[in-house]
C-alpha cells in the first residue's frame, strides 16, 4: 500500500520541477512512511511513498523500472495472486528478482498489456509511463478500493492518490457547484466527479491512456453488469459461497508483515475472524471502537468472540476533546467533508492497531452485496409506500427516528427516486422545506447506474438498490476506509470484495439474500456453525455515534455548534437561504429529526474551517 503521484506536461520541452513533484509526494507521507522515490525524465515525473507489505527489502523500491528501461511504474495496492504468475513469467524468459507483486504487475504488462487486468485478484491503482510510445497509462481496480485522482490544469496532467497532492502541486482548490449539489442531496459525489472543480476520479474498473500530445483515451476494462450476466450458474450456492469466502480470506492474508481484523462485533467482520480460525491462522489481533452509550456499543460482542477464538482483542473509546481533534484530523485525511460520521473512530482504531499490525481486514461490502441494510426492506412492497406516506403525514411515525425517516422516504412517488435517494438521510422534499433548495442535482452518473440496474433486475427494486449501491455508496465507504486507515499508515483489505463473490452473489436468486429479518441469508447460513447465537441474532448497530447528543451536550462541540450557526458556509450562494440559527435552536431543544439536517452542514463547516484554509 502506498501513495503515488505524477506530472505529465503536454509541452514536451517543459521539464518537470523536482521541488513540485517532491512536495506532491511528501503530502502523501502518511500513505508510505517506509520509503520514498522519484523519477523525472524531461516532461514526465513520478513520485512514490511506500508502505512495505510484500518484500519489505529495498528490492521493492519505487518508481519501478523494467529491465529494458522502457517502462516506469508507480503502484498502490496488492495483487493477492501474484505468485500464481511466476511459472508463466519464467517460461517466457523473465527472471524474478524480488518477492514483490510490483515486479509481477509490470512484467505482466510487458507481456500482455492491459489484457492482463482480468486475471488479477487484488486492489490497485497504478501508472505506467511508456518511454517509447510517449504515453501514460493509469488504471484503477474493479471496485475502486484504491483511490486515484487527476486534474488537467495549465496544459499538464496531474495524478495522485489523494486530492491534497494536486492542490500542493498548484491546482487551485475551487468548490464545484455540481459537486456541492450532490453533497447536499446525495451525501457524496458519485462517478468521476468530486467536490472540486478541475479534479476527477479515475473510475473504478477503468483505464486512461494519456498521450504526450494531450490526447486522452478512456476504457472500461471491467463491467459489473456484464460480469453478472456472464456468470456461470451456481449449482450449490451455500457450498460455493463458503469455499469462495474462505479462499478470499486466505488470499488476503498474503503478507510479510502482521495482519489484524477491524472487528465490530457484527456478522460481517465476525465472519472474517471465524474464517481465519477455521483455516488455523495463529496470533490474530482484533481491534474495535467502544461507546459508553449501550445502544451504539458492540465492543462486548467483539471481545466475547475474540476470546472464544483465542485471538487478541484491543478496544478504546473516543469522546469529547479527543473526538473533536480526531474529527479535524480525519477531515484532513479524507480531503472532503466527512459524510459517514465514523471516520474519526476508524482513524483512532487504526492508530491503535498500528503498534501491533500493518494490515487490517474489514467486513466492508457485505451489506451491499447481500442486502444487509434495513433500508432495502422498504423496497420489497413499493405499493405500500403510498399508504405509509399517508400515515406519516398524520404524524404517526414521529415517535422514533427510524419510522420518522421512513415516513419522509415514502413520500417519494418515483421509483427512480426511491433508488437514487435510498442511502440518504434527508430527501428532496426535506431539503426544499428546511434548506430552501428546490433543484436536485443532475446526477448523470447515478441515473446511468440506475438504468443498468433496471436492465439487469427488471421490476426488482431491492436488487436494483443493491446494484446501485455497489457502484455508488459502497465506493464512498471504500474511500472512507482507505483514507482513515492510511491516515495511520495501515493497509485495509476487504475479503467480501473478491470479484468471484461480487459477480456470483449478483447472479443468485433473491432468497439467498433477503430471507429472514436481516438479510444476508447466505452468509448467516454459511456461518451458522462457526459463530455464536449472540452475533448471528444481534440487532445491527454498525459503527454509529450519537452526534446529535455530542453537539448539544459536549463542551467542545457546544462551542463548535455556536460557531457553526454563523459559519461562512451560509454565505455561499447555494446555501444562503438556510436558516442555520433555526436549525441549531431546534437541535438544542431536542428535536431528533434535526441531526440529519445539521450534520452534513456541520461537517462542511469543519472542512472549510480546517482543510480549505490550508490550500
Amino acid at each position: 500500500m502506498c501513495g503515488i503521484n505524477g506530472i505529465l506536461h503536454f509541452q514536451s520541452e517543459r521539464k518537470v520541477d523536482e521541488h513540485t513533484l517532491t512536495k506532491m509526494r511528501d503530502s502523501l507521507a502518511h500513505r508510505g512512511p517506509d520509503d520514498q522515490g522519484l523519477f523525472i525524465d524531461k516532461n514526465v515525473g513520478f513520485g512514490h511513498r511506500r508502505l512495505s507489505i510484500l518484500d519489505v527489502s529495498a528490492a521493492g523500491h519505487q518508481p519501478f523500472l523494467s529491465e529494458d528501461k522502457r517502462y516506469i511504474m508507480v503502484y498502490n495496492g496488492e495483487i493477492y495472486n501474484y505468485k500464481d504468475f511466476y511459472p508463466e513469467l519464467r517460461s517466457n524468459g523473465f527472471s524474478i528478482r524480488t518477492n514483490s507483486d510490483t515486479e509481477v504487475l509490470l512484467k505482466l504488462y510487458q507481456m500482455h498489456g492491459l489484457k492482463m487486468l482480468h486475471r488479477l485478484n487484488g486492489m490497485f491503482a497504478f501508472a505506467i509511463w511508456d518511454t517509447l510510445e510517449k504515453k501514460l497509462i493509469v488504471v484503477k481496480d474493479r471496485m475502486g478500493v484504491k483511490p486515484l485522482y487527476y486534474a488537467i490544469y495549465n496544459e499538464t496532467f496531474y495524478f495522485a492518490s489523494e486530492q491534497k497532492a494536486l492542490f500542493t502541486a498548484g491546482v487551485p482548490l475551487k468548490i464545484s457547484k455540481e459537486g456541492l449539489e450532490e453533497y447536499i442531496f446525495n451525501r457524496f459525489v458519485a462517478g468521476e466527479g468530486t467536490l472540486y472543480e478541475n479534479i476527477n476520479k479515475v473510475l473504478a474498473g477503468h483505464s486512461m491512456t494519456v498521450y504526450a500530445s494531450g490526447r486522452i483515451e478512456t476504457e472500461k476494462w471491467w463491467d459489473l453488469k456484464t460480469e453478472i450476466q456472464n456468470q456461470t450458474p451456481i449449482k450449490d450456492p451455500l457450498e460455493w459461497f463458503s469455499s469462495t469466502f474462505d479462499e478470499s480470506v486466505r488470499l488476503r492474508m498474503v503478507s510479510d508483515v502482521p495482519v489484524g481484523v477491524l472487528l465490530s462485533g457484527g456478522l460481517d467482520s465476525s465472519s472474517i475472524l471465524a474464517s481465519l480460525k477455521k483455516q488455523q491462522f495463529q496470533n490474530i489481533q482484533s481491534f474495535t471502537i467502544g461507546f459508553k452509550e449501550e445502544e451504539h456499543n458492540e465492543a462486548h460482542l467483539a471481545k466475547m468472540l475474540s476470546e472464544k477464538l483465542a485471538y487478541g482483542f484491543h478496544t478504546l473509546q473516543l469522546e469529547d476533546q479527543a473526538l473533536h481533534d480526531k474529527l479535524v484530523q480525519a477531515t484532513y485525511f479524507q480531503d472532503e467533508p466527512i459524510m459517514h460520521l465514523n471516520e474519526p473512530h476508524l482513524l483512532t482504531i487504526s492508530e491503535l492497531a498500528k503498534s501491533s499490525v500493518k494490515v487490517l481486514l474489514s467486513g466492508e461490502g457485505a451489506d451491499e452485496l447481500m442486502g444487509g441494510y434495513v433500508r432495502y426492506k422498504a423496497l420489497q412492497y413499493p405499493s405500500l409506500l403510498s399508504s405509509i406516506a399517508t400515515l406519516g403525514s398524520l404524524d404517526l411515525f414521529n415517535k422514533t427516528a427510524r419510522f420518522e425517516k421512513l415516513g419522509r422516504y415514502a413520500k417519494m412517488s418515483k421509483k427512480s427516486d426511491l433508488i437514487l435517494f435510498n442511502s440518504c438521510n434527508i430527501y428532496p422534499a426535506d431539503i426544499a422545506a428546511q434548506f430552501g433548495i428546490n433543484s436536485p442535482p443532475k446526477n448523470e452518473y447515478r441515473i446511468q447506474i440506475y438504468k443498468e440496474a433496471k436492465e439487469l433486475y427488471p421490476g426488482n427494486l431491492r436488487r436494483q438498490a443493491l446494484y446501485f449501491d455497489q457502484q455508488t455508496y459502497l465506493r464512498s465507504l471504500l474511500h472512507r476506509n482507505d483514507r482513515a486507515t492510511m491516515g495511520a499508515s495501515i493497509e485495509c483489505r476487504e475479503p467480501f470484495l473478491d470479484q468471484r463473490l461480487i459477480t456470483g452473489l449478483g447472479s443468485l436468486e433473491d432468497k439467498w439474500l433477503f430471507t429472514g429479518k436481516k438479510g444476508k441469508f447466505i452468509l448467516k447460513s454459511a456461518m451458522q456453525d462457526q459463530l455464536p447465537e449472540e452475533i448471528l441474532k444481534f440487532k445491527k448497530v454498525g459503527l454509529s455515534a450519537p452526534w446529535g447528543d455530542y453537539l448539544v451536550n459536549s463542551s467542545v462541540f457546544k462551542d463548535e455548534l455556536t460557531s457553526f450557526a454563523t459559519s461562512t458556509i451560509f454565505e455561499m450562494p447555494y446555501l444562503q437561504n438556510i436558516n442555520s440559527k433555526a436549525l441549531v435552536d431546534r437541535l438544542k431543544k431536542g428535536d431528533p429529526t434535526m441531526t440529519a439536517f445539521v450534520m452534513p452542514l456541520f461537517m462542511m463547516h469543519i472542512w472549510i474551517k480546517n482543510y480549505v484554509t490550508q490550500f
